[in-house]
């Protein structure tokens, strides 16, 4: 294809900056990876280098031409490995993070089960509530969840969680149930990292400033004292199951829609994926998506950063 020629040689003298390491690489002559650029550059007519005899860098046209030429390289072995792992068995190592209570509730589960599907797989999981940094603890991803804000990190959406409000009978009896958003001052609310509960209304977000005796950063915990009727709490749905269940907790506030954020998978910023990390994460997106603890959501493919969900 003469589209394609000279396209690899290229790449590789950017990323080497010299055409004998570039030769080195892709196993040629220097000359054949010379003679390729200089037709590659004929063809476009546009001067992609600057060579001089101690060092070779990009032009403006070269830089931006290399941005999508890694892109198409990148795209070409990831359907090549598509297809190379299609006859192979998948093997290998895998290392994720994710929050602790969520990654022991729910993700720990599909894990164990994706893992007797593929007993070739390794998995290694780190649980814990601060956020890692993937390239540093060479994590293949992450599972975030709530809110996320701007990056260079690749994100997708896996799934959604509910945020729920809720009290014990005892504590509604005694105190009354709320039944607006303007009533919420008047309650003792159990509270986490935020001094202010979010919600939907009329189609909207909105945020609501509460106060209460008792802040947790443990979800466990805060179901604990709402349980004791000790107050109303706010929280994800995958900490409430069995409490609302079992009548311990019952849900308030009901007219205002329950506000569903995201579950996410973070990754480095990168563009291939080995095949058993794809394979995991399309697990994940299945298991939470049909799962009592989230709900089914369009996966989605965008740039972000850390959560600033529990």
């Amino acid at each position: 294809m003469a589209d394609w020629q000279g396209v690899s040689e290229f790449v590789a003298v950017v990323e080497t900056a010299s055409f004998t390491k570039a030769a080195k690489r892709l196993g040629i002559s220097t000359a054949h990876v010379s003679r390729q650029v200089a037709m590659l550059e004929d063809r476009l007519n546009t001067r992609l280098f600057f060579r001089t005899t101690r060092r070779v860098s990009t032009t403006e046209e070269g830089d931006v031409y290399y941005q999508h030429c890694r892109m198409l390289a990148d795209a070409l072995k990831e359907a090549e490995s598509a297809v190379t792992q299609l006859q192979k068995t998948p093997n290998g190592h895998i290392k994720l993070t994710a929050p602790v209570t969520y990654g022991e509730k729910v993700v720990m589960p599909l894990i164990l089960d994706f893992m007797a599907l593929h007993p070739e797989i390794q998995v290694d999981v780190d649980l814990t509530n601060t956020p890692l940094d993937l390239i540093d603890s060479g994590c293949d991803f992450a599972l975030r969840l709530g809110r996320l804000t701007d990056s260079s990190m690749v994100c997708k959406r896996l799934a959604t969680r509910k945020l729920i409000v809720c009290g014990a009978p005892q504590y509604l009896s005694k105190f009354g149930t709320p039944h607006t958003l303007s009533e919420l001052p008047q309650f003792n609310c159990l509270r986490g990292q935020h001094d202010y509960w979010r919600f939907r209304e009329s189609g909207k977000d909105r945020t609501v400033r509460v106060k209460g005796n008792l802040r947790c950063n443990s979800g466990v915990g805060l179901v604990d004292a709402a349980s004791r009727g000790l107050g109303l709490v706010q929280l994800p749905d995958y900490y409430l199951h069995e409490a609302l269940d079992s009548g311990e907790l019952v849900r308030v506030l009901t007219a205002y829609q329950e506000l569903e954020e995201g579950i996410w998978a973070l990754f480095p910023h990168r563009r291939l994926q080995p095949m058993r990390v794809k394979m995991l994460v399309d697990y994940l997106a299945d298991g939470l998506s049909n799962g009592a603890a989230s709900t089914p959501a369009q996966s989605d493919i965008l740039h972000t950063a850390t959560s600033s969900g529990r």
